[in-house]
């Protein structure tokens, strides 16, 4: 017996159109945070803090996250992914703007769409996903080489937008990861405490070795910044997200996320004043019919 829906319903739709708002105004609290509390240790501390959360979430709720289900390898693997995927992006974001990072990572549903057919063998790409694969990676590839011509974030901004690919990368791997093991049969809870822990360890203790050290007088403004992550992005949208991968088509889900680009896009441009430049733009309709012609409908091109 399964609780897996074969297609997006309207609870689906309502809870994707929440966490890509989220997700696109987390880019621009996280790069608000960055001016005072470094990015290892700004993902280390969101990621302790909605850990304590999700425990106290799962104690109220009677769910067990302790208990042998033959998830602990997968989960810390997903939890290592899970680490390494905000490390590039956080670090990512002291070279580039949010706006462009916000762009970048969402490549992920290429990566899951890429990967799909090696656990399901119905999920392999026609002809019109393969355009739309070439499509996204040429509109960011032709995005991503402005940072060695005309950069508008800094000297370095290649290289916040490579940490962006890198991070996009590791997180359509960890959506491979639930999917194809027995976290997809896992309490969400679980799943997601797995990341957290293993993120708040891991980048600890990178954070450490890095020498970053917490400012002594934080500004409202980034512990405000930090909590939001924390509460809201981390605990609810994430906790929401593994969920959704739960109970709904991967392909589906990470298509609907196309619209987090745009909210962290604007988010960026109205809140931090950043720059949208004419590649960017481009490169954000190529990642959009990409993402279309890869999850199109079975008949929509027929």
């Amino acid at each position: 017996m399964t609780d897996r829906k074969l297609r997006l319903d309207a609870v689906a739709a309502g809870t994707l159109l929440f966490c890509c708002a989220v997700w696109g105004l987390g880019q621009v609290a996280s790069k608000v945070a960055l001016a005072e509390i470094p990015p290892l240790m700004q993902v280390a501390a969101r990621s302790l803090g909605a850990a304590l959360l999700v425990a106290l979430w799962a104690h109220a709720r009677g769910i067990r996250l302790f208990e042998r289900d033959g998830t602990l390898v997968a989960g810390l693997l997903c939890g290592a992914l899970f680490a390494v995927e905000f490390g590039c992006i956080f670090i990512g974001l002291t070279h580039t703007s949010a706006s462009r990072m916000v762009v970048f990572v969402y490549l992920s549903p290429f990566v899951v769409a890429l990967g799909m057919p090696l656990i399901a063998r119905s999920e392999r790409l026609d002809g019109w996903q393969v355009l739309g694969l070439v499509a996204a990676f040429s509109g960011v590839a032709w995005a991503f080489a402005e940072g060695f011509q005309r950069p508008s974030a800094g000297d370095r901004q290649w290289l916040g937008d490579a940490l962006g690919v890198a991070g996009a990368v590791f997180w359509g791997a960890t959506t491979l990861v639930i999917r194809g093991s027995r976290l997809s049969q896992a309490a969400p809870e679980k799943t997601l405490m797995y990341q957290l822990v293993l993120a708040a360890v891991l980048l600890g203790l990178a954070s450490g070795l890095a020498g970053e050290r917490w400012p002594a007088a934080p500004s409202a403004l980034s512990l405000m910044s930090l909590a939001f992550q924390t509460l809201v992005v981390c605990f609810a949208s994430y906790l929401l997200w593994f969920w959704l991968i739960r109970h709904y088509p991967a392909t589906q889900l990470a298509s609907f996320t196309l619209l987090t680009p745009i909210s962290g896009l604007l988010a960026g441009m109205v809140l931090l004043g950043e720059p949208a430049t004419p590649r960017l733009l481009a490169a954000l309709v190529a990642v959009g019919l990409g993402i279309w012609l890869v999850n199109r409908p079975a008949r929509a091109l027929a």
